[in-house]
């Protein structure tokens, strides 16, 4: 039977990989027969430091935002609600009142957001995890949300207010995290783990891979610090090996002036896709624990291997010397190591291309992952309907 499932997203001020995400997870739905009606709300409208502070105090609770959530549950009557990104301008509350209606609620775990004010889990370039056992608070004196002592008091006391009325232990009917890595971290956050499915994000199949030579080296992000942007500048000087960059960020400029990269600038999906086509391998030199970043099954679906630091979740997706290699996070003469092997063992790097495609078809395609997530909703029904023939 088909369901109807309304998807709850609020946008990022610049489209990102969780945007990506949620819309092709609503195409895989509807392509397997299911109604699907997107709500949503966008960051655009918070352009000044005072609207950031403003929405981060709002976000312990959106009664306004909520209501026109629970207008679209009342005219489309749908099966399940799922909420993907609810920050800053729908807050955790939209899954308390969207229950009260009777339906269950699913969220997607795509980032740290629940127990760390900057989503991340790091902090001064390396893994930070004083927050998952411990207060939300801790942000205020480390400043984790942009740097700013009142914006991460915000933010901590939105995390803080919903582990202590328990919406998270009480109020999900599913979470779906992305990897097992992030599965035991929230588990040790206190999250339920018999609610915490692993599901990976799927991706359309972008056609066969590419037949014959390809060489290069290939990033495609955001220019950030915890990307390890400054690794793969200092990597790419020691192994005197060029490196095509694609994306956007503060770095920019950092990057743009390194010799030793090919600064594209922000380019098409066509493009991206066109690069990975091309390239050796993929390189993501990342300091923090990442989720499941697009970019990585985008590159397994084309065949091409992943160099990845050794590092969370990137530890667990890419594996070592069979879909690609692992460098130690920060380690630019690590990195250039791996940099080197790469390109210089043919055998390999083949060998690892069609590993790289086969964990794809078998793990991220869009059949595997979309009969996954009609699993979870399926769960999320049933143990929502035993719970109110219990009450």
């Amino acid at each position: 039977m088909s369901k109807r499932v309304l998807i709850v997203h609020n946008e990022y001020q610049f489209h990102g990989g969780e945007d990506s995400v949620v819309a092709q997870e609503i195409g895989a739905l509807e392509r397997a027969g299911c109604e699907v009606r997107l709500f949503t709300l966008s960051n655009t409208s918070i352009v000044t430091p005072i609207d950031r502070l403003r929405a981060a105090f709002q976000s312990v609770n959106s009664p306004k935002n909520i209501g026109l959530v629970l207008k679209e549950v009342d005219g489309f009557r749908p099966d399940v609600v799922h909420v993907h990104n609810y920050f800053p301008l729908i807050s955790p509350m939209v899954h308390v009142a969207v229950r009260k209606t009777g339906t269950p609620t699913i969220q997607t775990l795509h980032n740290y957001r629940i127990i760390c004010a900057n989503a991340m889990l790091t902090r001064n370039g390396a893994p930070c995890e004083v927050c998952v056992g411990g207060s939300a608070y801790n942000a205020v004196l480390h400043r984790c949300y942009r740097d700013s002592r009142l914006g991460s008091l915000a933010v901590a006391r939105s995390i803080q207010h919903h582990k202590q009325i328990g919406t998270w232990a009480n109020h999900v009917d599913r979470f779906v995290a992305l990897t097992e890595f992030e599965r035991g971290r929230f588990i040790a956050a206190g999250l339920p783990g018999g609610r915490i499915a692993v599901k990976a994000n799927g991706l359309a199949d972008p056609g066969p891979v590419r037949e014959g030579e390809r060489e290069g080296l290939l990033f495609v992000g955001r220019l950030t610090s915890e990307k390890g942007i400054e690794t793969l500048i200092a990597a790419a000087r020691i192994a005197g090996r060029r490196v095509t960059v694609v994306g956007t960020g503060p770095l920019a400029d950092k990057v743009a002036a390194s010799p030793d990269l090919d600064y594209r600038g922000q380019v098409t999906p066509a493009q991206v896709r066109a690069a990975m086509r091309e390239a050796r391998a993929l390189l993501v030199p990342s300091l923090w624990y990442e989720g499941l970043p697009m970019v990585v099954v985008e590159a397994f679906a084309l065949g091409l291997p992943v160099i990845a630091s050794r590092i969370g979740s990137l530890a667990e997706i890419v594996s070592d010397d069979v879909t690609g290699l692992h460098a130690a996070p920060g380690d630019a003469a690590d990195l250039a190591r791996a940099m080197t092997r790469i390109l210089t063992d043919r055998a390999a790097s083949e060998r690892m291309s069609r590993a790289a495609r086969s964990k794809y078809e078998s793990c991220w395609s869009e059949t595997v992952t979309t009969n996954q997530l009609m699993g979870i909703y399926a769960d999320a029904m049933d143990s929502h309907r035993t719970m109110r023939i219990a009450v």
